[in-house]
């Protein structure tokens, strides 16, 4: 338990599954009495992350939303402001590749698709949330960017791989703007993560030569980067600002 995080409000925004559902649970078990959880689609999940959190102790509820088109963020927004008005801890990490597509044959419905869900809506939420805990002079966003940023990304995956850079950069500029307000702005960049989003996008050889690739040996666990997150949202990061944390087994090393 993280005794600052006693009272706390979060978000969690694509916390249906994975690192998201991870990162809600691990809030409410540190400490935090109330999860607010964002997800699209996957509605079983989300009411089994919420359940999760209340057997941890906190209160929850879930907002359904598509992030990945601008009204989609808008209408989240407002939901939000309904609910949730004082968030003490945004944890943006909605996002997915949503489909590989060459370079040549990239539509621009995609474009747009995926740079609003994986940054657009990083930034929006951001600037919901930003007010209260600046009203507070304490808050804690949390942006999530990929190894992809550092590499480029796998096949089909440079628009994805350049949202996530757009967060990595603008995880800066929020950090630079906000931390004189005691709101600490930081990310985390996850490596290969064995879980749904690579179930979907990877085959089982992909894995392996990611696996082969990796000095730890293993790739990543949900779990694992939960924890990076929870520490950025505890005092024990308080002189952390604007930072993008790379976990991924040594896969890269900056």
């Amino acid at each position: 338990m993280l005794s600052e995080l006693n009272g706390k409000t979060a978000l969690v925004t694509g916390a249906s599954r994975g690192i998201g559902a991870a990162t809600a649970v691990a809030l409410a078990a540190n400490g935090c009495s109330r999860v607010v959880i964002h997800y699209n689609s996957h509605a079983e999940g989300a009411q089994q992350v919420m359940q999760r959190i209340k057997a941890a102790g906190a209160a929850t509820e879930a907002l359904q939303a598509d992030l990945s088109t601008p009204a989609g963020i808008r209408g989240f927004r407002d939901a939000l402001r309904a609910t949730a008005p004082e968030v003490d801890i945004l944890v943006n990490n909605a996002g997915f590749l949503v489909q590989r597509s060459s370079f040549v044959d990239f539509p621009e419905d995609l474009f747009d698709r995926v740079m609003d869900l994986n940054f657009r809506s990083a930034w929006f939420v951001g600037q919901e949330c930003a007010p209260a805990m600046v009203r507070k002079g304490w808050g804690v966003i949390v942006n999530l960017s990929s190894i992809a940023a550092r590499n480029g990304g796998g096949p089909g995956a440079a628009i994805y791989a350049a949202s996530k850079a757009a967060v990595a950069c603008v995880t800066k500029g929020m950090a630079k703007e906000l931390a004189p307000k005691g709101v600490r702005v930081n990310a985390v960049s996850p490596g290969t993560v064995d879980n749904h989003f690579h179930q979907v996008f990877s085959s089982r050889e992909m894995l392996d030569n990611m696996l082969k690739m990796t000095p730890a040996g293993k790739l990543g666990s949900d779990e694992e980067v939960a924890d990076t997150i929870l520490f950025l949202c505890s005092d024990a990061s308080r002189y952390i600002h604007g930072q993008t944390i790379e976990i991924n087994g040594g896969m890269f090393m900056v």
